[in-house]
Parts: C-alpha cells; structure tokens; sequence
C-alpha cells in the first residue's frame, strides 16, 4: 500500500544552474547529489523544503537514449521552455512578502500577488522553463 510521497521529479536543461535556483534563490536546502557511474553517469539531485523532511524535488537532466529518443527529449526540452511540461506549487506564509525577498534574490516574476478563490498566490518560472508558484492558501 502507498504511504506516501518522497520525490517529485522536475525535468531541467542544466542540472548545475536548477541547483543553484532551487538553493541559492527559493532558499531550498540539498538532499542529496549524487552521481551513479553505473547508468552512464546519471546524477541524482535531491532539493527541499527546510523543514519538510519527508518530500523532495528532484533536479533531473531530461534524458536522451536510451530512456528517450533524440525526437522525445527535444519535444520535451520544448514543452519546458514554454512551461508546459508540469510545475510546482509552493505554499507561504505571506506570499507577499516572501514575493519580495524572491525578487530581491533575483527572481523573475510572470504574475505578482494576486488574491484568487483559494487565496493569495504569485507566479514565476525556473530556468529551464517550468511553471512555479507559491500561494498563501486561505482558510
């Protein structure tokens, strides 16, 4: 029976500069970075929430052959530059501040807080191209 989630895997073009996104600018911490010689150097990049112990995103290289074809992985890499390959929904305490400290570390807004029938949220985009936002849920 599942029990629950530990990863969820977020396609990026350079594994390097989404680290440094995920840490440096949204203030995430490292679980783990690991390479696996054994499958043609695959490297296994864990981020998360300080505090959030339990799930992690996972900075994953989008992959050619044999995992991919050629074609597969560029319709990919595409759908990622328009952000429409998946996204993250963060949750914060006051998104309007935390949209300020975000934009003081020098991220890129695409839409600044907003109230919404859920409640508060914001949006912005990591580098490779994938949806983000982080919302001040009501109720």
């Amino acid at each position: 029976m599942i029990k629950g989630l530990t990863h969820a895997g977020v396609w990026v073009h350079d594994q390097d500069e989404a680290l440094a996104f995920y840490t440096e600018k949204l203030g995430l911490e490292v679980r783990s970075d690991v390479v696996v010689p054994e499958m043609g150097n695959f490297r296994w990049i864990a981020v998360g929430v300080p505090g959030q112990e339990d799930v992690s995103l996972t900075l994953l290289a989008v992959p050619g052959p044999p995992v991919f074809d050629e074609e597969t992985a560029a319709k990919l890499k595409d759908l990622m530059a328009k952000g429409a390959a998946g996204g993250l929904f963060f949750a914060a305490d006051d998104v309007d501040a935390t949209y300020e400290e975000l934009k003081d570390r020098g991220v890129e807004f695409s839409q600044e807080p907003t109230d919404q029938p859920y409640g508060r949220d914001a949006g912005f985009r990591d580098p490779s191209g994938n949806q983000i936002r982080m919302a001040q849920l009501a109720g």
